[in-house]
């Protein structure tokens, strides 16, 4: 079963918009982790906000599973 280069970059787009959104959360959570585990080592009340400041860069690989969802309903398949 032959695959033409159209659906070839399609494939690879879709996945370049997930992976290189995921090493963007994954640099970001490192780079707040650390500063949220200093802040909480001085101040225990703070593992609450420290704990929602972590978890927000996950909303950047949604975002990209959205556009790798988009490229491929746009190409039609």
């Amino acid at each position: 079963m032959a695959v033409d280069i159209g659906t070839g970059l399609i494939a690879l787009a879709a996945g370049a918009a997930i992976g290189l959104s995921a090493i963007g959360a994954g640099i970001a959570e490192g780079r707040i982790g650390v500063a949220a585990v200093g802040a909480m080592a001085e101040k225990e009340e703070l593992f609450g906000k420290g704990l929602v400041l972590t978890v927000i860069p996950e909303t950047i690989v949604i975002f990209g599973l959205v556009i790798a969802i988009l490229v491929i309903q746009m190409a039609g398949g």
